[in-house]
């Protein structure tokens, strides 16, 4: 995880600024609206110049969709991530990413901070399904299906075991 701020420099500048009640809320603002590197290319001027998702083949596109959603999951403590490829079994994507959440706010956070990012990178509209409840939140960010779960309900549907090869092989009939 990366440090945007030395810790004791935005604290105190937070205080300053908004007195030592608010600085938590305003600290996450802070974050937010920093600038995310990894989501622009610049120019030599440092300045934004376009979405990384900006200009990319359709394969690289889908790959850079898959290593944003991975790296803010990693960044955002889900757990148990798995990412199951697609390729082959089926035409609706080609990566499914599954990760749990310790609780419904987690899961929320999760969901709200991975659409932020597919956003900022140049994602028109993630569709999301399932946020009011934070049990299972699906998000189709085009070509790669991410589902976060809180871990009882992960455990309930499993479906890494749907999407296994070994779900998938034709069954022998007893002699």
């Amino acid at each position: 995880m990366r440090e945007l701020f030395p810790r004791s420099e935005w604290r105190n500048t937070l205080d300053a600024q908004h007195g030592t009640a608010a600085t938590g809320k305003a600290a996450l603002g802070l974050v937010r609206d920093s600038d995310r590197t990894d989501l622009y290319e610049t120019d030599g001027n440092d300045q934004k110049s376009k979405a990384v998702l900006a200009n990319l083949s359709p394969e690289q596109r889908s790959q850079k969709i898959l290593s944003l959603i991975l790296q803010e999951l990693e960044d955002d403590k889900a757990e148990n991530v798995v990412t199951i490829d697609l390729v082959g079994k089926t035409d609706i994507a080609d990566a499914m990413v599954v990760a749990s959440g310790r609780s419904q706010r987690h899961v929320g956070a999760m969901a709200d901070k991975v659409v932020s990012c597919l956003k900022a990178a140049g994602l028109a509209n993630p569709k999301v399904e399932g946020a009011s409840a934070c049990d299972w939140v699906l998000i189709d960010a085009e070509d790669v299906i991410v589902h976060l779960f809180r871990p009882e309900v992960r455990e309930f549907y499993n479906l890494e075991r749907v999407w296994s090869e070994a779900a998938h092989i034709a069954a022998k009939a007893n002699a």
